[in-house]
């Protein structure tokens, strides 16, 4: 998948893998993989600075915890990220609807 049909969207979907449970950076990214298919495989340079502004904005809270001897980092969904979630799934069933409706006229 190009990086530009990311572009807008990639914020609601790491919002919508932590809605469930609170996960760490990997966690999320192999849950990104998951869920697409395999067609999200993030580099860690594109994940972790959007999970940091994303935390920056209020929308995830994270947390440090050990396992394993190893420290990691779990982040978790707030309720202004829940609200954001919400509103970027409507964003998106409008989009979708728009583009639809331009790709496949007549059939809407």
């Amino acid at each position: 998948m190009k990086a530009d049909a990311l572009r807008g969207h990639l914020d609601p979907m790491i919002l919508a893998v932590v809605e469930a449970e609170p996960l760490h950076g990997y966690a999320i990214m192999e849950a990104l993989l998951a869920r697409s298919g395999g067609e999200l495989d993030l580099p860690t340079g594109t994940l972790y600075p959007a999970l940091r502004r994303l935390e920056r904005a209020g929308y995830l809270a994270s947390e440090w915890s050990t396992v394993g001897g190893r420290k990691r980092r779990t982040y978790q969904l707030t309720s202004a990220g829940a609200k954001m979630l919400a509103s970027g799934k409507q964003e998106w069933l409008a989009f979708r609807s728009v583009v639809e409706g331009v790709l496949r006229p007549g059939e809407a």
